[in-house]
């Protein structure tokens, strides 16, 4: 059994808060008209202060597909993730539900590409939230699949479902990724209550987030990677166990959870010594996992091979349970 564990060091940029989108758990978005967007100059100053970190995590609240403004959103996310390649970046986007189109043009400028499943089946969380119908993520995950784009994808847990349904789930993305081969990492993501959202709700507990695991790992093929992120678990403990049950890697080790602003990473240097005092080695990767180098354009791959050349101690093959 592999004693190694990843991460990515990652930082994440909002182009916008704004989203029409009204998830009862939220704690991210933004009224539609009340968050002003991101400008590209403010990012390229960000950029330039950056230390210690490769990937940027391109994460925007959604603009409506019929608004006159979406052409102009996903062009300020395009042109961020062409800012933060410039820049010496690997940009990774997770904007939502997008169009084929979309998803062909962001191929060109991002590693890889994001959305979390969440559940295959619709939640009373996701009553005013038109983009969270099960089916039109579904079609994403496919369509990114078609477009050999590199994908990241998810569960979320403690938001009423049942083990059920997230074995449903995991079913749907195991039966996806068998025929497209193309889903690199899957998020096992438990609920934790946050300040700004409405639905106020109890943290996963321990057992039903191994439970989820555990049965990840079996109905997931063996080279799509579980990632837990360790900062939405306050219970060391349940770490190691889950890693005990497969999970290979802990995301993106943000100086911001924007999606969780209330639970923040614990430093790296102590997770790492945390890590090696019971056995396990923490090592960075990239957005895009080794086994999909080849499915980049050609001048993402260039960078890639660069960059490698440099950064030895970034993992060569992807982790295995």
């Amino acid at each position: 059994m592999s004693r190694i564990v990843t991460y990515s060091p990652a930082y994440t940029i909002v182009p916008t808060y704004e989203c029409f989108n009204r998830c009862l758990y939220c704690n991210f978005r933004v009224d539609v008209g009340k968050a002003s967007w991101l400008e590209i100059e403010t990012a390229r100053k960000i950029l330039t202060s950056l230390k210690g970190v490769t990937e940027i995590l391109i994460l925007s609240g959604e603009i409506h597909p019929l608004s006159p403004q979406r052409h102009l959103w996903f062009q300020r996310i395009y042109d961020l993730a062409s800012l933060a390649l410039s820049s010496g970046f690997f940009p990774h986007t997770n904007a939502g539900v997008l169009s084929y189109e979309e998803m062909s043009r962001l191929k060109q400028v991002n590693f890889s590409l994001g959305l979390m499943l969440e559940q295959v089946v619709s939640l009373d969380v996701h009553k005013y939230a038109p983009t969270k119908k099960p089916e039109l993520r579904i079609q994403q995950l496919q369509w990114a699949g078609s477009l050999k784009i590199p994908f990241t994808t998810g569960i979320l847990l403690g938001l009423g479902e049942t083990i059920q349904d997230c074995y449903d789930s995991l079913r749907v993305i195991a039966s996806i990724h068998q025929k497209w081969g193309h889903i690199q990492e899957v998020i096992i993501q438990p609920y934790q209550p946050g300040k700004q959202e409405i639905y106020k709700g109890k943290p996963v507990g321990k057992e039903e987030i191994l439970e989820v695991v555990a049965m990840a790992r079996k109905i997931l093929p063996p080279d799509v990677t579980i990632q837990l992120p360790p900062n939405l678990i306050s219970d060391k403990q349940l770490l190691l166990e889950a890693l005990q049950l497969g999970v290979r890697d802990l995301g993106g080790i943000v100086a911001k959870d924007e999606v969780n602003p209330d639970y923040p990473h614990e430093d790296i240097t102590f997770l790492k010594n945390f890590l090696r005092e019971n056995g396990w080695q923490l090592k960075p990767r990239l957005p895009v996992y080794p086994q999909y180098y080849s499915w980049l354009p050609p001048h993402l791959q260039m960078l890639i091979q660069d960059f490698l050349s440099q950064h030895q101690d970034y993992i060569r093959h992807p982790p295995t349970s």
